[in-house]
């Protein structure tokens, strides 16, 4: 499959939802509650159609499920009886240096003429365009737990609709102290890329772990822990958008989203400045 690519009108702090695609209404959120959502898979990739095969068929429990392919999903996409999970490629409008970044989308089913006006229900940054499946398939699990859990917060409360931005669950962000964070080192910035260097600017738990233990603690769903997931265009990358998120392995929730422009002084990975408002009341 030629990946869908977007040109999602993105802004610097405008959450990680397109500004094209329309809010859904109430109709459209039970709709969707009453869907078989349909996981699009991706012609010639088979990393990703193994990971997302496994993780759905662990994790997906909001609607039922099936799977299909492209030509599938372009019968099929009109019909407001079906949902959809797809694999997305997005350029930020606002990003001069040309990165592009995969999004998991949750979009219901609609007769309309493109992609982009069919009602989104929740979207992820994945990884960096081009990136190398491998790098975040281990958490995809914490992924589509978090959109199953935003799907029922909405469905329950249509006041919540507009309220898509993953901005929103930052209100949950003076927990994030009273629980213990996992992360990859590759997950972080130079700057707290170890125990002692985290410990001088963050006194509550935080471990730098392996992407084994990450998984552990999503299937295990352990008590209090959040895992970091973070999404740049690559290690060595001097402009381009870095996303960042802590979900809980509990709960499903999200207690941190927060996104900056990579620059010499604003590395790709988790920053100093984060591990700050993680400390704030």
């Amino acid at each position: 499959m030629k990946r869908l690519f977007l040109f999602f009108q993105l802004t610097v702090f405008c959450g990680l939802l397109s500004g094209q695609a329309p809010f859904p209404s109430g109709s459209e959120i039970r709709q969707f509650m009453s869907s078989t959502t349909c996981v699009v898979l991706e012609s010639g990739n088979t990393i990703y159609n193994a990971y997302i095969r496994q993780a759905v068929t662990e994790y997906w429990n909001v609607t039922p499920y099936e799977f299909i392919n492209q030509d599938d999903f372009d019968e099929k996409r009109g019909d407001p009886a079906f949902s959809f999970l797809i694999l997305t490629e997005t350029r930020p409008a606002n990003d001069k240096s040309g990165s592009s970044y995969n999004f998991l989308n949750l979009l219901q089913g609609k007769n309309v003429p493109e992609i982009g006006r069919m009602p989104e229900i929740s979207a992820i940054p994945l990884s960096a365009g081009g990136e190398d499946d491998l790098e975040y398939g281990y958490k995809l699990g914490a992924i589509l737990l978090f959109m199953q859990n935003h799907a029922r917060l909405i469905a329950e409360n249509p006041m919540m609709v507009g309220r898509r931005l993953l901005s929103y669950y930052n209100r949950f962000t003076p927990e994030v102290r009273s629980r213990k964070i996992l992360a990859t080192e590759a997950d972080l910035s130079p700057a707290i890329a170890s125990a002692d260097k985290i410990k001088e600017m963050y006194p509550y738990d935080f471990e730098i772990v392996s992407e084994d233990e990450i998984v552990t603690a999503i299937h295990e769903k352990t008590p209090n822990i959040l895992i970091l997931h973070k999404v740049g265009p690559g290690e060595d990358a001097t402009a381009g958008f870095c996303y960042k998120m802590l979900f809980g392995t509990d709960d499903s929730g999200l207690y941190y989203y927060n996104q900056h422009r990579i620059d010499r002084n604003n590395p790709n990975g988790l920053l100093p400045a984060d591990l700050k408002r993680f400390i704030r009341p």
